[in-house]
């Protein structure tokens, strides 16, 4: 399966319950996937290139605007290669407020040193 087939499966399956709007980005070095659901249903996935924090945070907003949706209200899940110190969180703050990094159920006690959100795709293809 593709990576992003993976993404969009697992977080369905894990979210499956939820009525409110979720909105998930996934970083990698140079691109990040924002999967977006809406009442226990897909509303959008993209992918996107990034080279600067601006560039990041320009293709975020517009997708949150092109999905109406109010920064100050919807929950912004971080998965991937983000953590709390770097430039493109501290953009992604600057306007949205409901940020939290993604946290398993059932995350595997030998991988202790790696952050629980970081390798969400490789984790998940079995």
């Amino acid at each position: 399966k593709h990576a992003s087939t993976i993404l969009i499966e697992k977080l369905l399956n894990v979210y499956k319950n939820t009525e409110e709007v979720i909105f998930f980005i996934n970083v990698t070095k140079t691109n990040f996937d924002i999967v977006v659901f809406k009442n226990k249903k897909l509303e959008l996935f993209n992918s996107f290139h990034f080279k600067t924090k601006e560039d990041f945070i320009y293709y975020v907003l517009f997708i949150t605007e092109q999905l109406n949706l109010n920064p100050e209200e919807f929950k912004l899940v971080l998965l991937g290669d983000i953590e709390k110190n770097s430039d493109v969180y501290n953009i992604l703050y600057q306007y949205i407020r409901n940020i939290t990094f993604f946290s398993p159920a059932n995350f595997p006690s030998i991988l202790k040193n790696i952050s629980p959100h970081s390798h969400f795709t490789l984790l998940n293809q079995i």
